[in-house]
């Protein structure tokens, strides 16, 4: 006599909700919170101005215009340090490189016009960069003490040249493009910005360059074994750091209608504030250039809250300084 069996009845109905909390549970315990804290931070930091501040316009479309120009030259600056922090180096000269340029674009338009203006403005970036990255690469002194020695150097020449006078742009034409004007209905400065966080995004994440660089940040030994130059790529970070540096300086000028020693001061803080807070690894082999966006536009918003409270430039510092205290804390080798 022959038996049948019952067909599978497959899970019950109470076996797949329960698969499905286990498979939910193990989603949120492999999810890396840290690699999504600036945009959770920013929603909230947002959110916070928005309810306290609303009374006061921090909603309004033009001090949300504000915000976005305010981070502009910041994150322009913020995209080189990102390449140089993922490289394990550090850039602390960004600022008054931007100054340093400023002046020396201002002074040469006055003389020769617009094209030697540019050209002035650019050859400080390339001079301060190979300077920078001949000590570092070629004599293997530590990046920290190299631009920490560039930061005053800049800064005193930017001074000693200028005797710490202004030096007016009346180009109508530079004035435009670099800051000043508009291309469109759009804000020249943010059109900047985009091409800038646009072209390096795509540079660190899909390029040769770009994955050399993370190789080097996350493992010098490994990536000379694996035939990568580091010693040339460490000159390339520093170098392209201080390029964009000297075009973050024009746009101050341009914006301003102006060179002075002074722009760009303690831009260096914010800008790698904004890397370690956008997700970069303050270790090097990591890098993200989109989160480094977030991260000045972070910095820019708690300015631009703290401004509208009625907080006083000093306090807005202490700020700035926590940030980048909570940054360091988070940060964590990728």
């Amino acid at each position: 006599m022959s038996t049948t069996t019952d067909p599978d009845p497959g899970p019950t109905e109470t076996s797949v909700p329960a698969a499905g909390a286990r498979s939910l549970t193990g989603l949120l315990r492999g999810l890396d919170w840290r690699r999504y804290i600036i945009y959770i931070g920013f929603v909230v930091v947002f959110a916070v101005f928005a309810v306290t501040l609303g009374d006061r316009g921090f909603v309004s479309s033009n001090n949300l215009l504000n915000i976005f120009r305010q981070a502009a030259t910041i994150s322009i600056i913020a995209v080189g340090v990102t390449f140089v922090i993922s490289c394990a180096e550090i850039d602390l000269s960004v600022g008054s490189v931007a100054g340093l340029a400023s002046v020396c674009t201002a002074m040469a338009i006055s003389t020769w016009g617009i094209v030697a203006g540019i050209l002035a403005g650019l050859a400080v970036g390339v001079v301060v960069g190979a300077i920078n990255g001949t000590l570092v690469s070629m004599l293997n002194i530590p990046s920290f003490l190299v631009t920490l020695g560039m930061l005053g150097m800049a800064a005193g020449v930017a001074q000693w040249i200028t005797d710490s006078a202004p030096q007016p742009i009346l180009d109508d034409t530079f004035n435009l493009i670099f800051g000043g004007g508009n291309f469109g209905p759009i804000p020249g400065l943010l059109v900047w910005m985009a091409l800038f966080v646009a072209l390096g995004a795509v540079v660190l994440a899909k390029t040769r360059f770009g994955r050399q660089v993370l190789a080097t940040g996350g493992n010098r030994i490994a990536a000379e074994f694996s035939g990568v130059r580091t010693r040339r790529i460490k000159f390339q970070v520093m170098l392209l750091s201080a390029v964009v540096a000297s075009v973050a300086g024009m746009l101050y000028a341009g914006r301003l209608e102006s060179g002075r020693f002074q722009w760009g001061a303690g831009d260096e803080l914010s800008a790698i504030a904004a890397v370690i807070l956008g997700g970069t690894s303050l270790f090097g082999g990591y890098g993200t250039v989109i989160g480094t966006l977030f991260g000045s536009l972070m910095i820019s918003l708690i300015n631009n809250g703290l401004i509208l409270a009625g907080l006083e430039t000093s306090q807005q510092q202490v700020v700035r300084g926590a940030i980048i205290i909570l940054a360091v804390a988070l940060a964590r080798r990728k």
